[in-house]
């Protein structure tokens, strides 16, 4: 809800979803607001990228240590502002200090200047290669994950030397305003990590401010139009979207283990997680089994706010819930049967766990990702089929495969996401050093580890002449010996056959 003050300017209200109250109240930031942000950035950004790697891992190690400080309200914030669990709240927020930590410790190894073997054509030649920062970076974040997820484009980009704006969802504008207080207390000399609040608009404002680079998280549709504004300006963008993510259990594969993965997978912040758990494929040999477990599982589980044994919280965003609802609804009415809730177990703003088996491929809880605490379960012939359908679809973010065999690194290579974990499920997103993205309708682009870094850095290619070449090629003298000469050198270093 917005309101407009005596004073003329605009504010909204961030609520939390389980009750309703009231959590804080934030100003609506312009595009006069969002320019002047990106401008204070921009200043910021030469002393910033100036500092060197070895000063900006100093503040940032301390932005860290700011953070691990002041876990206990970080989390707090979370847990009113998205509902869920304090104990979710704080490995989120671990998750993200862990993310710092990283980029920090390692942005100098990664994109300092390092030498270049220049060949035998341009050996008189010395070849460097480093990486300069962009500028300003503008990070659109998410409500599902307010700190960790926008972490891995804020502490990366600052590592690489560049300063960030930072547009948190307007359902958590308040963990985006305490990471800007908590990087002011490590770095009080300049605004380096601003944070602007409001709604689309003022996101839409960010994408066209000037900024260097935009690091998007959010929809499919969502990052289309942030593509489109960013395209008037040609500001590249990174963009992390949904999933529809595949869990494939093989006939060799630890059930008990399999089975409680995949719940919390699918289940885990009330299956509001882009990388979580949706579609579980099967091999009919231990089809039955499995869903035994999975479905004695899931009936222990119950969605809830501060009650007493509630798995998980509230949904987040309310007009969710309707996609949900109808994802349930559209897989029953196409032949699916629910084994564990069903339409009953949606009860605003909670959604219980659901489970569907007999779902047709076609069906809306396949195709479309759900982003709620369903997940469905289907039967394969082979591990060889259950790939062809994880692989069925526009989306690529991540997938899971439970085998004991040696053979399932082969399988998770052919599964057409950006990530694949082997007996533990979303196991990627707890190593800072793996780089994270999708492909496809997932969108494009890595954040964390060594791509996550190079991301956010233009590379630089730098050559010096050590000595005069004996073969002058790159002058209107060469002569006609010299050309004679280079074309026996090739045909001496590339004209064999290969075999």
């Amino acid at each position: 809800m917005s309101v407009t003050t005596e004073t003329g300017s605009t504010t909204f209200t961030s609520l939390n979803p389980a009750t309703g109250d009231v959590v804080g109240e934030h100003p609506v930031h312009d595009a006069s607001a969002v320019s002047d942000a990106v401008e204070r950035a921009r200043a910021a950004a030469a002393w910033w990228g100036g500092l060197g790697f070895k000063e900006r891992r100093v503040r940032l190690l301390n932005f860290k240590s700011a953070l691990a400080r002041n876990l206990n309200e970080m989390a707090r914030v979370i847990h009113q502002e998205t509902g869920k669990p304090v104990g979710d709240a704080v490995f989120e927020a671990v998750g993200a200090i862990n993310l710092i930590d990283w980029a920090a410790r390692n942005a100098g190894k990664v994109l300092g200047p390092r030498s270049v073997f220049p060949g035998l054509l341009a050996i008189n030649q010395k070849a460097i290669l480093e990486y300069h920062p962009l500028g300003v970076v503008g990070v659109i974040g998410p409500w599902n994950y307010p700190i960790y997820t926008p972490m891995g484009s804020i502490a990366f980009s600052l590592a690489a030397g560049n300063t960030v704006v930072f547009k948190p969802s307007e359902f958590t504008p308040g963990v985006g305003v305490l990471l800007g207080e908590l990087m002011a207390e490590a770095v009080p000399e300049h605004p380096v990590l601003q944070v602007v609040t409001g709604y689309g608009e003022t996101g839409a404002a960010l994408c066209q401010a000037g900024v260097n680079k935009v690091a998007f998280t959010g929809s499919g549709p969502t990052a289309k139009r942030v593509m489109a504004a960013c395209a008037e300006t040609l500001t590249p963008i990174v963009a992390e979207c949904g999933g529809k993510d595949a869990f494939i259990v093989a006939a060799d594969a630890d059930l008990d283990a399999a089975a409680a993965s995949a719940l919390w997978g699918g289940m885990s912040n009330a299956g509001q997680t882009c990388t979580g758990v949706e579609r579980i494929y099967v091999v009919e040999s231990v089809y039955d089994d499995f869903l035994a477990k999975l479905t004695e599982r899931a009936r222990e589980l119950k969605a809830g706010y501060e009650e007493e044994g509630a798995s998980y919280g509230p949904i987040t965003m309310p007009r969710q819930l309707d996609i949900i609802e109808r994802h349930i609804n559209d897989a029953l009415a196409s032949g699916g049967k629910a084994v564990v809730g069903g339409p009953e177990s949606v009860r605003r703003p909670f959604v219980d766990p659901v489970v569907l088996v007999d779902v047709p491929e076609t069906s809306a809880a396949i195709c479309e990702e759900t982003f709620g605490p369903t997940i469905t379960v289907s039967k394969v012939k082979n591990v060889d089929e259950a790939v062809e359908l994880a692989n069925a679809t526009d989306y690529g973010l991540a997938s899971t495969i439970f085998s004991r065999s040696r053979s399932a690194i082969e399988v998770a290579r052919r599964l057409r996401t950006g990530m694949t974990s082997i007996n533990a499920a979303l196991a990627f997103a707890l190593i800072p050093g793996l780089p994270f993205g999708g492909v496809g309708e997932s969108g494009f682009g890595r954040i964390h580890g060594a791509d996550g870094l190079r991301e956010f850095a233009r590379p630089k290619a730098i050559t010096r002449q050590r000595f005069k070449s004996p073969l002058d090629t790159t002058t209107f003298t060469r002569t006609e010996k010299e050309v004679e000469q280079i074309v026996n050198l090739m045909k001496k270093l590339h004209g064999k056959t290969y075999r």
